[in-house]
C-alpha cells in the first residue's frame, strides 16, 4: 500500500448491502428518525452525547454529509423492511497513517441485542480495509458499555489499553477502553 492514501480516499460512501442490514449514504431523508436517535437518553449516555441537537442544525449536518470524501457516514437499515436502526462512520482519516476512527450509534432499545451493530460494523470494516485501503480502525468505549465491546470483538476489534477515569457522567468516573482492528489481523467470519 502507497502512504500516504489520498485525502478525498473515502470518495461517495456507497450503498452496501447484506442479508441483515444495508448500509445506505446517510442524508436528510433520514431526519425524523436521526433525531429520534439523538433524543434517546440511554444512546447518549453510551455514546457521551451531552450536545443539544436541533432540527435545523441536524438538517444541515445531514445534507452535507456526502461531500465529505474524508469519511463515510451510513445510515443502517433493516434489509427487509428498510427501517432506520442507527448510524455507522468511519471518521477522523490521517491519509498518512491510512487509519481511521470508527463510531456506530443505534436507535434506540429496540434496536439493541439483535445483531446489527456487529452486522453493520463488519460492513464498514471491510468497506474501510478493502475499498479505501486503511490500514487501521480505532474506536474507543466506555467500561460500563458490555454490549458494544461484546460487538467490537465479534467485528474483529481487539483491547489495546485504558484510559483510567477519562470520562465523566451522572454516575461517576469511567474508564475508556481503546480498541482497534488492522488490516492484516485476522477477522471473524460473519
Amino acid at each position: 500500500m502507497a502512504l500516504p492514501l489520498a485525502v478525498d480516499a473515502f470518495g461517495v460512501a456507497p450503498v452496501l448491502r447484506g442479508p441483515q442490514v444495508t448500509l445506505v449514504p446517510l442524508g436528510v431523508r433520514y431526519l425524523d428518525d436521526y433525531l429520534t436517535m439523538l433524543a434517546d437518553p440511554e444512546g447518549n449516555r453510551l455514546t457521551g452525547t451531552t450536545a443539544a441537537f436541533d432540527r435545523r442544525g441536524i438538517t444541515e449536518w445531514l445534507t452535507g454529509r456526502q461531500e465529505h470524501h474524508d469519511r463515510a457516514d451510513w445510515a443502517i437499515v433493516d434489509s427487509d423492511t428498510d427501517e432506520f436502526l442507527g448510524e455507522v462512520v468511519l471518521n477522523q482519516f490521517d491519509p498518512a497513517q491510512a487509519s481511521a476512527n470508527f463510531r456506530i450509534s443505534l436507535a434506540g432499545p429496540s434496536a439493541y441485542g439483535h445483531g446489527h451493530g456487529t452486522a453493520a460494523a463488519r460492513m464498514a470494516l471491510r468497506h474501510g480495509f478493502e475499498t479505501v485501503g486503511l490500514h487501521r480502525i480505532h474506536l474507543e468505549v466506555f467500561d460500563f458499555n458490555a454490549r458494544a465491546r461484546r460487538s467490537y470483538a465479534k467485528a474483529g476489534f481487539r483491547e489495546e489499553g485504558v484510559l483510567r477515569e477519562a470520562h465523566h457522567d451522572d454516575d461517576g468516573w469511567h474508564d475508556v477502553i481503546v480498541m482497534a482492528l488492522l488490516s492484516t489481523d485476522p477477522r471473524p467470519a460473519a
